[in-house]
């Protein structure tokens, strides 16, 4: 077997990775991440019994299963969140939950609240979600909520599915629904969110760059944070339009305070920064 550790990617062979991961993925790796690409993808190389990049990368392009690409897309992309990450969003969703909630026609028209988290990574994202949801809809009976939580990476879904944090990554979560909904785990230095909420979140693998979406039912809110960084303006349009098409009339889109939707074709309105409404 070929010593691949010691062994550079071409400039053919990664070509042929940025290439692929672009079409799949919609991710640009640009021109600079050839390093990367060299020591990460090595790694798959050399799990996967190989003798050249050249080979993952026909295993990948011809694994109709889907598993060889969530694998290079778990090393290649960067799972960096916590809870309560970029807080204005989750200030901004209560504000508009309490809106919503006291006005009679907008419960009546719908059966629930719906909310995608789209880029959730290994779940701070939805499980901070889910706490806003939760203490904000107690005050109303017979009402539900439901929130769909994306990645195209396995290995950080089943983290998420999870909901365990250690004592000192709850620390970005404000201390009333610390107390309220993350609960001392096993271990003394580890807390679990509430199980009661974890079941109110769908956890799915989806690539985001899936031609039609296929969900039955529209949003209220859409967080798409820190993912379209990756994607050129052509790649994010295509994909805010798309999140538009199963965005309910009135709600919300929410990106990352790293990006802009400047440049990008699309029907919303500016409300605050990041905050887009339809």
């Amino acid at each position: 077997m070929l010593q691949t550790q010691n062994k550079e990617i071409t400039a053919k062979e990664y070509e042929l990775f940025r290439d692929l991961v672009y079409r799949k993925c919609g991710i640009n790796l640009g021109s600079q991440k050839k390093n990367l690409v060299q020591s990460r993808v090595g790694k798959l190389v050399r799990q996967n019994g190989l003798d050249s990049f050249r080979d993952y990368y026909e295993l990948v392009k011809n694994d109709a299963t889907g598993k060889a690409l969530s694998d290079l897309m778990d090393v290649i992309s960067t799972n960096t969140t916590h809870l309560f990450r970029e807080i204005r969003h989750f200030e901004f969703l209560r504000e508009q939950l309490d809106v919503w909630l006291q006005d009679a026609d907008w419960r009546k028209n719908r059966d629930a609240f719906r909310i995608w988290s789209s880029a959730c990574s290994s779940g701070d994202e939805p499980h901070s979600m889910a706490m806003v949801i939760d203490d904000a809809v107690q005050k109303h009976t017979n009402f539900d909520y439901k929130i769909l939580a994306t990645d195209i990476c396995t290995d950080v879904l089943e983290t998420a599915k999870q909901g365990i944090y250690s004592e000192d990554k709850c620390e970005t979560v404000p201390s009333r629904l610390k107390t309220k909904y993350l609960k001392q785990a096993r271990t003394s230095d580890q807390r679990q969110l509430d199980p009661r909420l974890l079941q109110k979140i769908s956890f799915l693998r989806f690539n985001l760059m899936t031609p039609k979406f296929p969900f039955k039912n529209a949003f209220d809110v859409i967080f798409c944070r820190n993912v379209m960084i990756y994607f050129d303006k052509a790649t994010q349009g295509t994909l805010i339009n798309k999140m538009v098409d199963h965005l309910n009339p009135g709600g919300y889109l929410m990106i990352g305070h790293s990006e802009s939707l400047n440049g990008v074709n699309h029907p919303l309105k500016y409300v605050e920064p990041t905050v887009f409404q339809k």
